[in-house]
């Protein structure tokens, strides 16, 4: 069994060694959202390949590096492209990256993705906060010897998704005239995507969106104390939902076209997360 602290902390090594900028908050940008750090001044650009024990990305739409920037003169560092359990990682591969994060010193993270909306209020391209999450991939990153150094046995995940930064988050959607639904959402193995009957399952438990990632990533995170902000984008209304299939095509193409303002609200969250960390 590997170090999973010893390998996170020469990961963290490494990418620290590539800039002077001391991040305190983490991006991972999913499917069709990765191009938020390729604006990011003072940039310096990590291959995961360049990385100790970094997973590669094989999805598409994610770049597969690590860019440290400032967004606004608030130094982030961000994540173009995650792995996902359905490519063949395991759940600590995929939340290896939020590990790294942690020994960088980061407290606060951002995660973004493309989802799949099952809530009839939602349309394609809606920006949705994530309040809760439904874990449905079978499976928990924290399963096994638990490493006292990361965080404890049990984390407790009844506020997972930090109240203060959603609300901040809502209070700048209202400056921008951003319209910003909030949900539950809901995580499956993937990669097929899920039946109309999978979906109507999902809607009578309680889930506003489905999609195959992130569950795990805020796991870890919080496990380490790190607090969360997710933003879901909804590429694609779930199966069902309208009479018509789905494409992973469809996905990139919504993504591209709420660029400007998913990057928007990013860039006026950013420097409010920052203030707090830094108080």
């Amino acid at each position: 069994m590997i170090d999973l602290y010893s390998s996170a902390d020469s990961a963290a090594q490494l990418i620290l060694s590539r800039t002077p900028l001391r991040p305190k908050i983490g991006l991972v940008l999913g499917s069709g959202l990765g191009a938020f750090a390729d604006s990011l001044a003072d940039s310096v650009k990590v291959p995961y390949a360049e990385i100790p024990s970094f997973p590669k990305s094989t999805a598409i739409g994610h770049a597969g590096r690590m860019v440290i920037g400032n967004a606004n003169s608030v130094p982030v560092a961000a994540m173009q492209g995650r792995v996902h359990l359905y490519e063949g990682y395991s759940p600590e591969q995929v939340t290896f990256p939020i590990r790294v994060f942690g020994r960088m010193g980061i407290r606060a993270v951002i995660l973004t993705n493309a989802a799949g909306g099952i809530d009839h209020g939602y349309s394609q391209g809606a920006l949705v906060l994530i309040r809760d999450h439904v874990n449905l991939q079978g499976t928990n990153p924290l399963v096994g010897p638990n490493d006292e150094r990361l965080g404890l046995r049990f984390p407790d995940m009844t506020y997972a998704y930090s109240r203060k930064y959603r609300e901040i988050a809502r209070e700048e959607a209202v400056k921008l005239k951003i319209t910003l639904h909030e949900g539950a959402y809901a995580a499956m193995l993937g990669p097929s995507y899920e039946t109309p009957a999978e979906i109507e399952y999902l809607r009578r438990i309680g889930a506003d969106l489905v999609g195959m990632s992130t569950v795990a990533e805020v796991i870890a995170a919080r496990h380490m104390g790190i607090e969360v902000l997710a933003i879901s984008c909804v590429t694609n209304m779930a199966a069902g939902i309208l009479d018509q299939p789905l494409s992973h095509v469809e996905v990139m193409e919504t993504g591209e076209r709420v660029k400007s303002t998913f990057e928007a609200l990013l860039r006026a969250v950013l420097p409010r997360i920052n203030d707090l960390q830094s108080t």
